[in-house]
């Protein structure tokens, strides 16, 4: 029986499904072949129904025994601290990995996530894009000149740039040919396969209970 339980939500509408950030740990478990469950927390009153272990009311949080990790980059780099599969354990390697993972979550999904929200409200002006498209365009010029992020080998920096590149706004805008490589390559892991199906069985399940309810 593993101690690593992964949370996310009982159930969330079609548009976010394949998508929920829960994805990230179960990928990584996957990857890893690291046992692991899945527990929930209601999406009804998800604001404040769980602030006890997720302050900002978010998915997903990590449980490993007794020690409990919000964020998903955290949790991300606290199941890599279990598998070398994850990160390498060379000083050189780990590092690498390590800033490449705050890149994913800092140089690109800071300003892609917003981006994302201003499109989908139809602002008119969409004033991140410049920005974006320095960032995807400097990133291009990376993935065109190597397969993998960080230590020569797929990491979890790989997984966590793949998962913020794969949204379909975000993959379309603009046409970089070497980025779109790379996402296909990384997502078509078996890992990534299976976590991925894995949820939206979970949220399918989910709509099965709610409509046998009544």
């Amino acid at each position: 029986m593993s101690d690593l339980t992964i949370w996310t939500y009982d159930w969330v509408p079609r548009g976010p499904r394949g998508f929920v950030r829960d994805l990230r740990l179960r990928w990584a478990c996957e990857e890893a072949g690291l046992g692991y469950a899945v527990q929930t927390v209601p999406f009804d009153g998800r604001e404040t129904n769980h602030l006890s272990h997720q302050p900002f009311g978010q998915v997903p949080f990590l449980s490993d025994g007794a020690l409990e990790i919000f964020e998903s980059g955290a949790g991300l780099l606290h199941l890599a601290g279990k598998s070398e599969k994850l990160m390498p354990r060379d000083p050189a390697g780990e590092a690498e990995t390590v800033q490449w993972v705050i890149a994913a979550l800092n140089s690109i999904e800071m300003v892609t996530v917003p981006w994302w929200f201003l499109e989908m409200s139809g602002a008119k002006d969409n004033r991140l894009a410049g920005w974006m498209g320095s960032r995807l365009e400097q990133l291009e010029k990376v993935v065109g000149e190597r397969e993998w992020l960080a230590a020569g080998r797929f990491t979890v920096a790989d997984l966590l740039m793949a998962d913020v590149l794969r949204v379909s706004k975000v993959r379309s805008f603009g046409d970089r040919p070497a980025t779109d490589a790379y996402v296909t390559r990384v997502t078509s892991r078996p890992a990534f396969r299976k976590a991925h199906a894995d949820q939206l069985e979970h949220f399918a399940a989910a709509d099965r209970s709610r409509s046998a309810a009544g």
